[in-house]
């Protein structure tokens, strides 16, 4: 019998108190300067092959693989453990368009290793592009990104962005759009919504549980700890109107929020 996956404590209990306790300056920058260190070796290991692999693939889907290896590894250096509940509501054969909350910079490496080599890709800021091989790496693995000052350029390159999408791969929106910096769940934009509705691809909510305590929108201060997601059963578009859009916001953004814990 397998074991059950450990829970994350609330909020006020007195083991998150204690991991929250202030830390001297020494230890303080000590582990800003281990993160650091990390999040290079890290990315001198990965990034050299993602970025020939960059050349011949046509997909983006082993450059993915390479990208899950460099989550994996930030997350285990860091003492941070990645728990999914719910994931036998995924059906791997096929695409979605997930929907998550987004709390920390942790979240995107927790989703990427936590749900088993998923693919699917990212909708990101277009200001991504301008960084050196890492952009062209973004780019080559037909990755989706948008101009956030512009919402209707905004809607129309995701949904360009998901027409030249490899077969089989989904696309990963946080529909909040930024951080939330107090840890609770924020509006959620339309985006990613209209353009599933468009292509008839099932929405899949995920909540994102931990990572809030783990790196804190503003910090550069790690802590070890649990990150929770939790799947909820996918949610379908197909015969949806534009006038449905609204509600399938909400729908949505309710499952999340009964998933949500502080």
């Amino acid at each position: 019998m397998s074991k059950p996956a450990p829970s994350i404590p609330p909020i006020n209990s007195p083991a998150v108190e204690a991991d929250s306790a202030p830390i001297g300056f020494f230890l303080r920058w000590l582990k800003i300067t281990w993160l650091a260190t990390w999040l290079a070796i890290a990315t001198l290991l990965v990034f050299p092959p993602i970025t020939l692999v960059s050349l011949f693939s046509k997909t983006g889907n082993s450059m993915f693989q390479l990208a899950r290896l460099w989550a994996g590894l930030i997350l285990s250096v860091t003492g941070v453990r990645v728990v999914v509940r719910g994931g036998e509501k995924i059906d791997r054969s096929r695409a979605y368009m997930i929907i998550a909350n987004h709390q920390s910079h942790f979240d995107g490496p927790a989703l990427a290793w936590g749900l088993g080599g998923l693919q699917f890709r990212w909708i990101a800021k277009r200001e991504l592009l301008r960084i050196p091989i890492f952009g062209h790496c973004l780019e080559s693995s037909r990755n989706i990104f948008i101009d956030r000052s512009d919402r209707e350029a905004a809607v129309a390159s995701i949904q360009d962005g998901m027409d030249n999408l490899p077969a089989g791969a989904g696309v990963m929106c946080f529909a909040e759009g930024t951080r939330s910096t107090t840890g609770r769940i924020g509006p959620f934009k339309k985006g990613g919504f209209a353009a599933a509705m468009q292509q008839e691809m099932l929405l899949l909510p995920i909540t994102i549980n931990g990572s809030r305590r783990v790196l804190p929108k503003g910090s550069l201060l790690f802590r070890k700890g649990i990150i929770e997601l939790v799947v909820d059963d996918p949610i379908e578009t197909t015969g949806k109107s534009p006038e449905d859009l609204d509600d399938l916001i909400q729908a949505t953004r309710q499952v999340i929020q009964a998933n949500h814990r502080l």
